[in-house]
Parts: C-alpha cells; structure tokens; sequence
C-alpha cells in the first residue's frame, strides 16, 4: 500500500470506531479536514459509500463494515511490520515485567506475552495480575497496562492501546420472558425489568448511558446482586437479568447467540486501555518490542 492510501486507510479505520471524522481527527492527531479528504479518496476510489451520516454518529454501509473487517488485521501487521524495521539491530532480550488487570489480562495480555517470548527466544516474561495500581518502580515493572481515565501522571509515560465498549446484555430466555428494554426508564423501579447490580445492598446503583451524545444517569433496581464482573455475565447467561459489562468478557457469548445486546444507542463511551511506565527510566528493546505487538493485537480484536 501506498503511504497515502495506508492514512487513509487509518482515517476509515477510526471514523467507524469513533464514531465521526471530528473524534477519528482527535485520534489520529490529524485535522477534521484532513481526515474527510482520507475518506472522499477511499470512496471516490473504491466506487462505493462506506459510511452513511444521521442527526446521531456515523456509521458504516454494509459495504464500509466489510472493509474495515479487513482492514484491521493488516493495518496491525503494518504498524508491527514498521516496528520491527525501526528495531533492526537493538537486541530484545531478558526479564520482561508486565503488570496488568486481574480479568483483562488472562485473555488478552498473557497471549500477547506468549507471542512475545514465541518472537524473542533471548526473551523471559513475568506478568503480574491485580486491580491495583501498583508503584511501577518498586515494582520493578517495564510497563503496566490500565483501563479507565487516568488520573494526573506526571512521572509516567502514557500510550494508548485500545478502547473497551461498554454495553448491556440479557439472555434470550430473559427477554423473551421480560421483553426488550426500549427506554432508559424501562431499567428503573417500575419499569419492569431485572438489573444485575454490583452495588453494596445499602446504596442505590446508577448504570451510566450516553442520551444524544451527552451524558446521564440512571438508578436501575434488581434482586440479585454479585461482586464482579464475571458474576455479572454469568447471571446474565442464566436469565437473571440485564447486565452492564465490558464487550470483551461477553464477546464469545455474544457471538453464540446465548446472550443479547440491548439498549446499545444508549451505550456509554468507550473505556481507554492504556499502557504506562515511568518517564526517567524510559522503556528497553523489550517493552517497546512487546507494546508494538500488544497494540497490533488489541487493535486486530473486537473489544
């Protein structure tokens, strides 16, 4: 691919995951401008609309959908293809230490670091699974990968790997028994649905929605409650009731058809899978050999 069609490819890419040209523009640190002549250059060029516009986002054509199913896997072996390169010469080699989050990390972490030591024969790995933001010097971790907003991190290094759509899933026993959930109300008191909730029995739980772009919450009520996400989903699957989970612990299910995605024009924004460490120290071969494989690989998969 030419250097140009490749950013054009990039700027499809990340219309369709944004949602518009002004949020591909932001992230792609390129200007609205810029990346709607990409755009008019793909469609001009293929013959073909590959996005359609409404009052709310853009979205794909079915046309649009197909391209970028194809596009994802060989923009990554692209990026990994143009890192490597860079990386000709610089040895990746001993103890890579990677911290990562307790559910996230099993499936989506640790094969990254599979691959990597697959990769790198001179290479070793630990990774280290918890919730807590741990102190990466006395750590003594190359990297850290993070989900959510990141508060003020003067003394690290941010990069961002991934976004995580967040959404809301039932059975089809559950729904068929129950109905769709139509509005936002139909998940409060009274509304005549089930929530799985996560809340301490004492405080009442508010499930965060996006109304026309904006913000808002909602106090949704439930008779069972559960202490993680994974319990969330597994009393989904059980017809329990509507769960508010990650897409990526639901992904398999989803697929399968033995769970449903509801109420997704209300889905919140996604959440940011971010990698950090400490600025001063900067990152060995290694971490920058394992970040530029583990960004390829998110980006491939459907979170």
């Amino acid at each position: 691919m030419a250097e140009e069609r490749v950013a054009d490819y990039e700027a499809f890419l990340a219309i369709v995951d944004h949602g518009g040209l002004a949020a591909a523009a932001r992230r792609l640190s390129r200007s609205p401008q810029s990346i709607g002549r990409s755009l008019a250059a793909l469609e001009d060029g293929l013959g073909v609309a590959l996005l359609r516009r409404t009052t709310r986002r853009v979205a794909p054509t079915a046309a649009g959908v197909a391209l970028a199913a194809r596009l994802r896997p060989a923009l990554a072996d692209i990026a990994l293809a143009r890192a490597e390169a860079a990386r000709e010469g610089q040895d990746v080699a001993g103890l890579l230490r990677v911290g990562a989050p307790l559910q996230f990390g099993p499936p989506h972490i640790v094969p990254a670091v599979a691959a990597f030591l697959a990769r790198y024969p001179e290479a070793e790995a630990e990774v280290l699974l918890s919730d807590t933001y741990s102190d990466l010097v006395a750590d003594e971790l190359d990297l850290a990968v993070r989900i959510g907003p990141l508060a003020d991190t003067p003394n690290l290094i941010v990069r961002r790997l991934a976004a995580l759509r967040r959404v809301f899933a039932a059975a089809p026993s559950y729904l068929a028994a129950r109905g769709r959930p139509a509005r936002l109300e139909d998940l409060a008191a009274g509304g005549g649905h089930a929530c799985i909730l996560r809340a301490l029995p004492q405080d009442p739980e508010t499930w965060e929605f996006a109304v026309a772009g904006q913000p808002r919450g909602i106090e949704v009520t439930g008779r069972l409650r559960v202490g993680t996400l994974a319990a969330c989903a597994a009393a989904a699957l059980a017809g329990s009731g509507i769960a508010a989970v990650p897409l990526w612990l639901i992904r398999r299910e989803v697929d399968a058809g033995l769970l449903e995605l509801v109420l997704t024009e209300f889905e919140p924004p996604p959440l940011p899978v971010q990698a950090v460490w400490p600025a001063p120290r900067g990152l060995a071969a290694r971490g920058r050999a394992f970040l530029d494989m583990l960004g390829a690989r998110l980006t491939a998969e459907r979170l």
